[in-house]
């Protein structure tokens, strides 16, 4: 029998809306086996903090510094509650590899900015921490984003093309082809558009099912509007997005009271949802146009109006990461647990053909215990 390989991936997204953790035996590389998983939510001080820091404002050093020690110490809670749930200790543990929560992206400036205190994670834990994973491919001039495609690649792999997409706060996708490198890029908002317009119109902090969006109608003509007015959209892969462009400032531009006269709240929210289904697929019939079905994951494969609204514009097989043995919730929590054993086995996740890097690279810092 293998010796255990055991990792722990740790994620917080853009959505902001907590930490997702997996304990994850890699002994099998390409059927991992996770032991346990966590999640628990952001506390609402420190999600409106991260919220705040997406831009310029009075003394962000030291408010991000300690914003990244009340992540650390989240981070060490759910880490502690897996070893508890399973009986491990700490030394069964090669490595965690913890995100961080991105508050800037900006790769065409040679940046991109990830709030964590990896050492505190490791003295609170006592377990070796991997952490800054998307500086050293934004080095080499790649985007930096996104990080799971050499992943998907190695689970979720078929005789067949096939996508793999994350619905997060901002959407990405897989394109895995036999017959050709692996490719990603961000296609633009998932959930962080939805979110944003259920929370200021409801209070809620989602739109359960698409229930509100399924109470309105999609308004065509500024659905065209949003995606003709908006270059990034058109822009060709290798790109990647987040809150720095899709906020609250984008939705208030594109929809000046001249675009929105006569549509009801629900009828934006249908839109929004139709923005991030008709982005998606436009994506992949674009640069993916012989896929033969799509894997969703993340948390807007949890919304069925939008998975509904999205196989009908894709007219493509859509189904959850659960029916291959990933739960949809766990998907990138376990890939950041994949990206600390890649880490210490020097296998280079960082791929041109991704980010439009200039060459491979191996992603991460270590932070021993």
């Amino acid at each position: 029998m293998a010796p255990l390989s055991l990792f722990v991936g740790l994620m917080s997204g853009t959505s902001t809306d907590g930490v997702d953790a997996v304990l994850a035996d890699f002994s099998d590389l390409n059927h991992p086996e996770i032991k346990a998983h966590a999640a628990l939510p952001m506390p609402e001080t420190l999600r409106r903090e991260f919220l705040n820091l997406n831009t310029a404002g009075e003394n962000e050093l030291m408010r991000a510094a300690l914003a990244g020690n009340a992540l650390a110490k989240l981070y060490a809670q759910a880490v502690h509650g897996l070893l508890d749930e399973t009986g491990l200790k700490a030394s069964d543990i090669l490595a965690i590899g913890a995100h961080g929560q991105t508050v800037r992206h900006d790769p065409a400036a040679g940046y991109t900015i990830q709030i964590n205190n990896p050492a505190l994670l490791a003295e609170l834990t006592g377990i070796d921490v991997i952490a800054d994973f998307r500086s050293r491919d934004v080095a080499a001039q790649g985007q930096g984003a996104p990080l799971v495609p050499a992943f998907h690649k190695a689970l979720f792999s078929s005789d067949h093309p096939r996508v793999v997409l994350n619905l997060g706060g901002i959407a990405n996708v897989t394109l895995l082809n036999p017959r050709k490198e692996v490719q990603g890029f961000d296609t633009g908002p998932a959930n962080v558009l939805l979110d944003l317009w259920c929370g200021k119109k409801t209070g809620r902090p989602y739109d359960e099912q698409g229930k509100w969006a399924s109470a309105g109608h999609t308004n065509t003509t500024l659905l065209n509007t949003m995606i003709h007015d908006e270059p990034w959209f058109s822009k060709p892969p290798p790109k990647s997005t987040g809150r720095d462009l899709f906020n609250e400032s984008w939705l208030e531009l594109h929809l000046k009271p001249q675009q929105v006269d006569g549509m009801s709240d629900s009828d934006i929210q249908a839109t929004l949802q139709s923005l991030t289904a008709q982005t998606i697929a436009q994506a992949i019939h674009t640069y993916a146009p012989e896929t033969q079905d799509v894997l969703i994951c993340g948390g807007g494969a949890l919304n069925s109006g939008l998975v509904k609204e999205l196989t009908h514009r894709l007219q493509l097989p859509v189904y959850p990461t659960s029916q291959f043995g990933v739960p949809t919730q766990l998907v990138e929590a376990l890939a950041f647990a994949w990206l600390a054993w890649a880490y210490l086995n020097d296998y280079p996740a960082g791929l041109p053909t991704v980010t439009g890097a200039r060459h491979a690279t191996i992603l991460g810092c270590r932070y021993p215990a």
